[in-house]
């Protein structure tokens, strides 16, 4: 039992072995991500087949494809500073059900407008959830293994979108590409009961905005196991900040260049990731596989996404972070080279897909880790949301950038080769992000009485 003293929220949990429901919430952060991962890759998987029963160019179906990560943007951008100001708990419930009614509705669309719009809308709460899941956990991890479960975590988008790859295969020539939509909105909507119930908000956030010590006591103890006697005094130690603006201490002094370095990795690395997940499928069957191989193949981007963001979050824990995450892309770089050079029909794509996702979504799951760190808990969730809603201009351009070049004629190995420049600019650019360290200045405390 712990009683009548003044505890640092942080140190506390850095300084206790993991709890069972520490555990639990990886694992329920996980299934958000999971859920999150399906919906964002879902219309890569049924483009084809969309394509095809519309009668639509590629081209005018690119506009369909960016539509979402717009909505991305939005969602992102809105939700940090409403987390920050709010609390993270009602703000990612929300984001669940917005991303998963909209899924369905967009199964019953006609058009490529009304679809558009839904998918908009879809990217509206996806865009909301996975900066709150990334904050939430971060506050809940201690410093020691806090890279690898949250990498742990983000593996649940790797195999969600992996798992709508594997369903989309099944479901499109039996049910057609409507039940695929149908199937990843069902599933988001089902976790809002189990997420309700048992998702804690966070306990430091609650120090900063001043709660009251027997409530941050009450979710602080449940969390970790402990019991205290209630007369602690729960503190959040923070650097000292030049404003209590969320937005503002993006680019006070001390964290300017690592907001402006974490946007351009993260632009760049999700550029590549979605140019290969959303067009990857339509490349291969114009090259002559079928449209459930274009699918299972593509799907092992992801798989291999899954494993290699372990391994980062792990090596992660062990060194400096940035330079893992820098030679992650470094690799990944090379892996696309690789597949343009040897062409879709070569026995070797399976693997250098494997790889390739190995190595780009490992180091986009990185970089998710590595970002709460960056910054004090009272801007913690705008700066990382920002950082997800500013990067999403990559997966706009990526998306987009696809459709044109293949109504332009670029063919397989041109479209592959020309994603080694982005990939090499987020190598360099994670690397500005670890020269300036504004979260270890001297902390203050911020208490809750």
């Amino acid at each position: 039992m712990a009683s009548g003293k003044t505890i640092d929220i942080k140190a506390f949990i850095d300084d206790r072995a993991i709890s069972a429901y520490q555990w639990l919430l990886v694992a329920l952060c996980f299934l958000v991500v999971t859920a999150d991962g399906m919906d964002v890759a879902i219309m890569g998987f049924i483009a084809p087949s969309i394509i095809h029963d519309w009668g639509i160019s590629r081209p005018a179906f690119g506009l369909v494809m960016s539509a979402a990560p717009i909505g991305l943007v939005i969602g992102a951008l809105t939700a940090g500073p409403a987390s920050d100001r709010i609390g993270r708990k009602g703000v990612l419930i929300t984001s669940i059900f917005l991303f998963g009614i909209f899924t369905i509705a967009t199964a019953f669309t006609q058009s490529p407008a009304t679809m558009a719009l839904l998918r908009l809308l879809t990217g509206i709460g996806l865009g909301a959830a996975m900066p709150n899941t990334t904050t939430l956990l971060s506050e809940y991890a201690p410093q020691r293994k806090r890279a690898l479960l949250i990498t742990i975590m983000f593996t649940g988008f790797n195999l969600g979108s992996a798992m709508i790859g594997f369903a989309a295969g099944w479901l499109i020539p039996a049910h057609g590409w409507r039940a695929v939509l149908i199937f990843g909105g069902v599933l988001p909507l089902a976790l809002i009961p189990l997420q309700v119930w048992l998702l804690p908000e966070s306990a430091r956030l609650l120090a900063v905005r001043g709660v009251a010590s027997a409530r941050i006591g009450a979710i602080l103890g449940r969390v970790t196991g402990t019991r205290f006697s209630g007369d602690e005094v729960f503190v959040s130690n923070e650097p000292p900040l030049p404003t209590r603006k969320p937005i503002g201490v993006l680019f006070a002094h001390g964290y300017g260049v690592t907001t402006m370095a974490l946007w351009i990795t993260y632009f760049m690395g999700l550029l590549v990731i979605y140019l290969l997940t959303g067009w990857l499928p339509t490349l291969m069957k114009d090259a002559g596989l079928t449209v459930s191989t274009a699918a299972n193949v593509t799907a092992m981007f992801q798989i291999g996404g899954t494993i290699g963001a372990i391994l980062v979050g792990w090596v992660m824990d062990k060194v400096r972070p940035a330079p893992v995450i820098s030679a992650a892309y470094v690799g990944g770089g090379l892996c696309v080279l690789a597949l343009g050079w040897i062409g879709a029909m070569s026995s070797s794509l399976t693997l250098l897909v494997f790889l390739a996702g190995f190595c780009m979504s490992g180091a986009q799951t990185g970089l998710n880790a590595f970002a709460p760190s960056r910054y004090p808990t009272v801007a913690r969730a705008t700066g990382v949301s920002w950082m997800l809603g500013v990067g999403r201009f990559g997966s706009i351009f990526g998306s987009a950038i696809g459709g044109a070049l293949l109504g332009l004629g670029w063919q397989f190995g041109a479209i592959l080769a020309m994603l080694a420049v982005p990939a090499a600019l987020a190598a360099i650019a994670i690397l500005l992000a670890q020269r300036t360290n504004a979260s270890e200045v001297a902390p203050q405390p911020t208490a809750a009485h």
